[in-house]
């Protein structure tokens, strides 16, 4: 009876040494399937992001752009490349790291959450540095002046030439979803009546075509298309509504990142770049295409 006794309790032992093994072999395949997802999520952004390091060792810097913003960043359909002043400086700072560039397609409406999700290293396509959006993510010293102003028939710019002007209800506001362009006419302009277009590049021409009367934008997209079609004029391209300056926007824990990119600004605003960027890409419309003076 004994010895029965104590054949059952070595059994018993034996058992839970057994299933003590298979928890742990268990748990040693879950671990190690963790750790694959966790190496292959890894990889899948390509390395360290936030870092330059990372980005280096990467080989590609991934720039974020809606595409759609003449004359910043915008998705040439003939070429298949991107054109602008952005495009240009986002080509430098790739030479400057000595690496790629890779373009990842965002849009105005979600920017920030493309941006919190790490899609790209960072966004710089005419993005307005605004205090919103510095308590969500990172941006940049400014690098370029801007403001909001109107973009209207040419016939029609001795009509818009303040917010009250525009802000009737018989005047039809154009702006894409998603921007600040659209904020700023909520805000500013809610007599007016407000039309909401997919397409911003679209715009301007459905503005000279009188499918629109007013666009509200910046002074630099308003600049470019005065200076690409003789329908259109800016009558207060040198009294915009509002004053900023673009940067460049990066998630929260970029912060390396965010210091190398203002080196890199300053360097280029030092070296004279960003105003033969300014010149090529904005002024030029102005000056070459307009007869507009500045105020006094």
């Amino acid at each position: 009876m004994m010895k029965r006794y104590l054949s059952m309790l070595l059994m018993a032992a034996m058992m839970l040494v057994w299933c003590g093994y298979a928890a742990a072999a268990e748990e040693a395949v879950g671990t190690a399937a963790q750790v694959s997802t966790e190496t292959e999520k890894e990889d899948n952004t390509g390395g360290k992001t936030g870092t330059v390091a990372g980005i280096k060792e990467r080989g590609v810097i991934k720039v974020g752009t809606a595409g759609d913003y003449q004359p910043m960043s915008y998705l040439d359909p003939d070429t298949g490349t991107y054109v602008g002043f952005d495009a240009a400086l986002a080509q430098d700072m790739a030479l400057d790291l000595g690496v790629d560039i890779e373009y990842v397609k965002t849009s105005w409406p979600t920017l920030m959450e493309d941006t919190l999700a790490g899609k790209f290293d960072l966004a710089i396509c005419g993005i307005t540095i605004t205090d919103a959006r510095k308590e969500q993510a990172l941006m940049s010293d400014g690098y370029l002046e801007n403001g909001k102003t109107v973009l209207c028939r040419a016939e029609d710019a001795d009509q818009y030439i303040s917010l009250d002007a525009v802000n009737q209800p018989e005047v039809r506001v154009m702006e894409n979803p998603g921007g600040l362009n659209e904020k700023f006419a909520r805000e500013n302009l809610p007599d007016a009546e407000l039309i909401i277009h997919n397409v911003n590049q679209e715009i301007p021409g459905l503005v000279a075509d009188g499918e629109a009367d007013v666009m509200i934008t910046e002074v630099m997209e308003a600049g470019y298309y005065v200076g690409q079609d003789s329908r259109l004029a800016a009558p207060l391209i040198y009294e915009p509504f509002t004053h900023g300056e673009l940067g460049v926007l990066m998630p929260k824990g970029a912060e390396d990142l965010l210091n190398y990119v203002n080196g890199f600004l300053a360097e280029e605003k030092k070296s004279g770049r960003l105003d033969d960027l300014a010149d090529e890409y904005i002024y030029r419309y102005i000056q070459d295409e307009t007869e507009m003076e500045p105020a006094a």
